[in-house]
């Protein structure tokens, strides 16, 4: 199956929600909580070019956050993206 990071910090409602969507879905995730990991903090940015969060990335492509990830749910590119890398 393909790798799913989510990069989150704490408190945070979206991240909540994009782990949540991703359960819904059985979609597993390896999170990486950056309250609790400052030094990913690094590897986000060099990864994606963002510090906000959360941020999803499917193999090597990054999502982006919960907003597009509710997107790419909705328009069936997240089952294309899980099943095409698998």
């Amino acid at each position: 199956m393909v790798k799913i990071t989510v990069y989150s910090t704490e408190p945070c409602s979206f991240c909540e929600r994009a782990k949540d969507l991703l359960k819904v879905r059985e979609l597993p995730f390896e999170e990486i909580n950056l309250a609790k990991d400052p030094a990913g903090r690094l590897e986000l940015v060099e990864k994606t070019g963002m510090l906000s969060f959360p941020q999803i990335v499917i193999g090597s492509e990054v999502i982006g956050g919960f907003q597009e990830l509710v997107q790419a749910d909705r328009s069936g590119r997240l089952a294309e993206l899980t099943v095409r890398a698998a």
